[in-house]
C-alpha cells in the first residue's frame, strides 16, 4: 500500500524509490533498519512489495504518467511526483531488469516444427471415435543441446495452447 510513503519527507522519499528500483534490478534493496521508526515489519514489506509493484506494472504496461499517478492516490502531490520522477529516470533501468528476468526463466529455443492431423476412428475403448487429433513436434535447443518434445492434442488442448501463447506474445510485445 503505497499510502505509507507519505509519512516520509519527500527527499527520503525519493532515496528510497532509487533504492527499490535497485531492489528490482538485482542491487543491494533498502535495509529495514533505515525506516524502523516510520513503520512496522508488515507496514515496510507491504510498502516494498507495492512499490515494486507499481514500477513493474508501470514499466510493464508503458503507462502515462496520469495512470502511474493515478496508481499513487493516496499519496500527497509531491510525494507522487517524486515516485513518478524516479519511474521516468529508471525506466529503461527496470525495463532491461525485467526483460533479463523473463530470459533467466529459460534459455530453451525453439529451433523447428512439424505437425501431424490425424484422425482417431476408435479406441481400445470407444468402437467409433472420430476425432481429430494434432501430433506437434518442437525441436527445442536448450544448452547446446537439441532434443525433440512430441505431444498429441485434441481440439480443446489445441485451442487452450493457442490461447496461452497469444497471451505469451502479448506480454513479450509489452515488454519491448
Amino acid at each position: 500500500m503505497v499510502v505509507l510513503l507519505s509519512r516520509l519527507p519527500v527527499t527520503d522519499c525519493l532515496k528510497l524509490c532509487h533504492r527499490v528500483v535497485d531492489r528490482l534490478c538485482g542491487r543491494e534493496s533498502p535495509r529495514r533498519g533505515d525506516y524502523s521508526a516510520t513503520w512496522s515489519l508488515e507496514e515496510w514489506l507491504e510498502l516494498l512489495n507495492s512499490l515494486t509493484a507499481l514500477f513493474q506494472l508501470a514499466v510493464g504496461n508503458n503507462s502515462s504518467d496520469e495512470e502511474v499517478l493515478a496508481g499513487l492516490s493516496g499519496v500527497g502531490r509531491s510525494h507522487a511526483e517524486a515516485a513518478l520522477s524516479v519511474l521516468r529516470a529508471r525506466q529503461e533501468e527496470i525495463r532491461c531488469a525485467l526483460l533479463d528476468r523473463t530470459h533467466s526463466i529459460s534459455s530453451a529455443t525453439l529451433q523447428d516444427v512439424d505437425w501431424q492431423l490425424k484422425l482417431a476412428l476408435s479406441s481400445d475403448k470407444i468402437s467409433s471415435l472420430h476425432t481429430p487429433l494434432l501430433c506437434l513436434s518442437l525441436d527445442v535447443r536448450e544448452n547446446r543441446v537439441l532434443r525433440s518434445v512430441t505431444m498429441e492434442m485434441n481440439r480443446e488442448e489445441l485451442n487452450t495452447l493457442i490461447s496461452s501463447l497469444e497471451a505469451a506474445v502479448k506480454v513479450v510485445l509489452q515488454l519491448k
